[in-house]
């Protein structure tokens, strides 16, 4: 029966659970390690439930970062500051328990990236140049399969590679937003709060250009060319993906194309016959 066979494969290409789960074990902490990937990337009620309350904590979290200049010189800033290095350490630590082989999960850039983010909330004073980066969360947490699973589940499907590229823009503008405000706040005449830097990100990006607020120097310059051409690409990624013709994510099982038109019934790179089921193109 190919049908089932297919659907599971479409499946695990669409959504795959990067390690698979823990190896079997009797002892406590082998059940416990798969008890915590059946929480990460299961869906029966309970797990649902767990991600979608790790979705609403991530996002928490990336508030905080985002009102950081804000934050800066409250006295509550340093606690929030230790609260969340605790939370983001606890779920390194479990995704890490939860994933079967740890030297791959650790390979992974958005493991790199949420182990820097630790390393600044646990440091700040040392890291405080740095403390922008921590917008790259934004990125880390589209990289999360529970997200991508919920359009499915909805029959969202299609806007995926949308989102995508509102994500990784808006990473990108948080960034250089952080960069421009970290390095030249003070320097730069015109640049005197993160709105400003906000305001020239922006306006440098899209290439309007008002003139206004520019950056000096070499360094300054060198900083406005890469924003604008990286930003352009981005704007062009966000337009492909809004305007171009709509595709399935559906793994061929000849060749592992993954890309394919609503109604294909052959893969159009290797022949092979395919059944995408009616699901994936809602």
């Amino acid at each position: 029966m190919p049908e089932p066979t297919d659907a599971a494969a479409a499946a695990a290409a669409a959504d795959p659970s990067p390690d698979g789960p823990p190896p079997a074990g009797r002892g406590g902490f082998a059940r416990f390690r798969r008890s915590l990937h059946a929480l990460y990337h299961g869906d029966s009620r309970a797990a649902l439930r767990f991600q979608g309350v790790v979705i609403l904590i991530d996002l928490a979290i990336i508030a905080f970062f985002l009102a950081t200049p804000a934050l800066s010189d409250q006295q509550i800033y340093l606690w929030l500051d230790v609260l969340i290095a605790i939370v983001v350490g606890l779920d390194l630590a479990a995704r890490a328990l939860a994933a079967a082989d740890l030297k791959r999960w650790m390979r992974r850039p958005d493991v790199w990236i949420d182990v820097f983010i630790f390393a600044t909330l646990l440091a700040p004073a040392w890291f405080a140049n740095l403390g922008y980066l921590r917008a790259l969360r934004i990125w880390t947490l589209s990289r999360s399969p529970t997200i991508w699973r919920g359009l499915r589940r909805h029959g969202l499907a299609h806007w995926e590679d949308a989102t995508r590229a509102v994500v990784n823009l808006a990473t990108f503008l948080m960034v250089v937003t952080g960069f421009v405000y970290t390095g030249f706040a003070g320097r730069a005449e015109g640049i005197t709060s993160y709105v400003d830097a906000l305001y020239f990100t922006v306006a440098t990006v899209t290439t309007t250009g008002f003139g206004d607020i520019t950056l000096p120097g070499s360094w300054g310059r060198l900083t406005s060319v890469v924003v604008m051409i990286v930003g352009i690409s981005l704007f062009v990624r966000l337009a492909q993906a809004i305007f171009r013709p709509r595709k399935v994510s559906f793994s061929c099982p000849q060749c592992a194309l993954t890309r394919h038109e609503p109604d294909a019934v052959h893969c159009k790179a290797c022949g092979h016959p395919l059944k995408i089921p009616d699901g994936d193109d809602d």
